[in-house]
């Protein structure tokens, strides 16, 4: 019996699948449209432009983190986060590969 049923599909769609769960929340989608918008790094407490709690921000820096969507660093007591350009890039790539897939075109009902 197969316990985790994702290896039951592709590597491919395996690896879009993690992005996209990232995605699914609105949070995160917030972040990485004000990072996207402030065009540099942030250094600060990114909760004081969200209507959230700075631990529940700092929950959703580190899903973002690990999925290498952005990149945070210490110094001293500050952090710094930034969009991964390239990464943003690949998930841009991802969805639209996904999404080429799939021919809107024809009528499937």
């Amino acid at each position: 019996m197969i316990r985790d049923k994702r290896v039951l599909f592709d590597e491919e769609l395996q690896k879009q699948a993690a992005l996209f769960k990232v995605l699914g929340h609105p949070a995160r989608l917030a972040i990485l449209q004000y990072l996207a918008h402030m065009k540099t790094c942030m250094t600060g407490n990114i909760a004081e432009e969200l209507p959230l709690s700075r631990t529940t921000v700092n929950q959703h820096l580190k899903e973002l983190r690990d999925a290498g969507l952005i990149k945070g660093t210490v110094e001293g007591a500050r952090k710094n986060y930034c969009l991964d350009a390239r990464a943003i890039e690949m998930l841009k790539q991802a969805a639209n590969d996904f999404f080429t897939k799939i021919d809107i075109r024809k009528t499937y009902c």
